[in-house]
């Protein structure tokens, strides 16, 4: 389990006319970030600044930042310590700055740098990163409506249903769950229903909901 960020986010604000705009985009490699940021790059290549900085891998080895010419740790470190704090990783934030003639001074950009970050998460999602399995259940037409009935109060997504000689539903299943699953469906059907785990995959969650 990592937190993380659902989805690509933007915010922006003003600060002694200089124009700031503060980007966050989830990255589950570096080349990700490094692609992002050569989006930004090019997006804003008339801003007099594109700094950056992100976290990857769930153990947060990587970790990288950039001032793009600000003084030194005045930018990147600091964005970068946001991210820290709030204990994010598999992300990139990149923070634009158009100049507006009126210096800011170190602590000055700092501030707005730091800023440049956190109005971006607020404007986003922040998610825990949990893995599921995917289950098929294997059942009886006679039991479609008591097991629809489970996966509708357990808040579970059938992500697929097959009507065949017998029905075929695909569930999300978390992964330290399935025995407690497996057990309330040999309950319900009399141990009739064949369960089998398909694949792993990481979901967005927030208090244990899936976020799709």
């Amino acid at each position: 389990m990592f937190k993380t960020i659902h989805e690509k986010s933007k915010a922006s604000f003003i600060v002694n006319k200089s124009e700031f705009i503060g980007y966050a985009c989830p990255c589950d490699t570096e080349e990700d970030a490094l692609e992002f940021i050569s989006y930004i790059n090019e997006k804003h290549k008339d801003a007099t600044h594109n700094c950056y900085a992100y976290i990857i891998g769930k153990e947060k080895l990587i970790q990288r930042f950039s001032d793009d010419g600000e003084p030194s740790g005045t930018a990147g470190v600091p964005m970068l310590e946001v991210l820290k704090k709030e204990d994010l990783t598999n992300l990139c934030v990149v923070a634009t700055r158009y100049f507006g003639g009126i210096k800011l001074g170190a602590g000055g950009l700092v501030r707005a740098y730091s800023k440049s970050v956190r109005v971006a998460l607020e404007a986003n999602k922040i998610v825990e990163k949990k893995i599921f399995d995917i289950v098929e259940l294997d059942l009886d037409y006679s039991l479609l409506g008591v097991i629809e009935n489970y996966l509708a109060v357990n808040n579970l997504i059938a992500i697929d249903k097959q009507f065949l000689d017998r029905v075929f539903i695909s569930v999300y299943i978390q992964k330290d769950k399935f025995n407690q699953f497996k057990g309330e469906m040999d309950n319900l059907s009399s141990a009739t229903i064949k369960i089998s785990r398909k694949k792993e995959v990481y979901l967005s969650t927030i208090n244990d909901e899936i976020i799709l």
